[in-house]
């Protein structure tokens, strides 16, 4: 895969969709921050029914703690792993209200600190709230930049310093939610959908299927 391909690539998601975000709903980088805590196994279509419920309620870390530990799982209780899920999220909103004076940090150190947070997490926060370059690479983006040959690696760490060292730098804003949703819809797991695919030409997957 060499650069003038890579740059077509990305210039054909761009123009499929010119101002892509992630699904889940949010209208705060702390609402982000909790919707993206509880989306681990979980649907996007799932999360935005529970913070939905949850939301109107407590939005901020003080409103989270002051619906308490039981109010918390009561309100997402309709999304798996919802006990550790609520565990981290109260821990979370007290570091927060601690530290840093009830707002979500915007340093990838300060965010892998709280609990729940890792990596991937962080960089959704970072891009999708603050605007910063990051790739938050999740099965999706895994399996589009292996296929493609985009940025094959191994583990998730190796595919994410491949695209950030080979995305050009006029997508790499938007990259990682063009990689979600292209993994999500058209390069899906089992039988990827390469006859309505946009880069079907550009892609150096072996094993193209036909199927729109």
């Amino acid at each position: 895969m060499n650069a003038q391909k890579r740059h077509e690539i990305f210039s054909r998601l761009r123009d499929h969709n010119p101002t892509p975000t992630t699904e889940l709903h949010w209208q705060t980088p702390f609402e982000l921050l909790t919707a993206v805590l509880l989306s681990a196994q979980a649907t996007d279509v799932g999360v935005n029914k529970a913070t939905a419920r949850l939301f109107p309620v407590a939005n901020t870390p003080q409103g989270i703690l002051d619906l308490g530990l039981e109010g918390l799982k009561d309100k997402i209780k309709t999304i798996g792993l919802y006990n550790s899920k609520a565990d981290n999220l109260m821990k979370t909103c007290h570091l927060l209200l601690e530290r840093h004076g009830g707002e979500v940090p915007n340093t990838r150190e300060a965010l892998e600190a709280l609990p729940g947070v890792g990596r991937k997490t962080a960089n959704v926060i970072l891009n999708t709230a603050f605007g910063q370059p990051t790739m938050a690479v999740d099965t999706h983006i895994f399996r589009v930049a292996n296929r493609t040959r985009i940025a094959p690696g191994k583990n998730v760490l190796e595919v994410e310093q491949k695209l950030m060292r080979h995305v050009p730098r006029e997508f790499l804003h938007d990259a990682h939610h063009w990689l979600i949703l292209h993994g999500r819809y058209t390069c899906v797991a089992r039988k990827p959908r390469c006859g309505s695919c946009v880069i079907e030409d550009l892609c150096e997957y072996k094993d193209k299927t036909e199927l729109a």
